[in-house]
């Protein structure tokens, strides 16, 4: 089976300014897509027979992750999508315990936890991290 083939098409990276955040939101399932795919085959029995597939699908991720980053929100909900792409990048604050966590990344964290809760975009990682659990990721279906 050719391992292209679970790789998504072109991304139109073009994003034009309006009132509302559809080409956010639109970015946002992008990403959640490829990254979903990139752990599936990361958590693979043998990652090291998906290094190809994985690397191509990352050199996807990176531009849509750059435009995620650049767009600006204009809704709660276009707050949600870059609040879930920052937990993604910032996903060690959810391998420990809240309360052994320094200050500063006890405070990114709840912020992103809490932007989350109020758009309505749950996390991408299991947010029950107080027994340290590490943060699992979780199919972009839930979001």
């Amino acid at each position: 089976m050719d391992s292209r083939s679970s790789i998504p098409g072109p991304v139109d990276l073009q994003v034009e300014g309006t009132d509302d955040d559809s080409d956010l939101i639109a970015l946002g399932r992008q990403f959640e897509e490829i990254a979903a795919n990139v752990q599936k085959l990361h958590n693979s029995a043998s990652p090291n027979d998906h290094l190809e597939p994985v690397e191509a699908m990352l050199g996807r991720l990176e531009p849509i992750e750059r435009a995620i980053m650049a767009t600006p929100a204009r809704t709660v909900a276009g707050l949600g999508v870059k609040a879930r792409h920052a937990a993604y990048v910032m996903s060690e604050y959810w391998n420990a315990p809240i309360d052994r966590m320094d200050w500063d990344a006890r405070a990114v964290r709840l912020l992103i936890e809490a932007v989350c809760e109020a758009a309505g975009a749950p996390l991408l990682f299991d947010r029950d991290t107080r027994h340290g659990s590490s943060g699992l990721w979780l199919s972009s279906d839930q979001g």
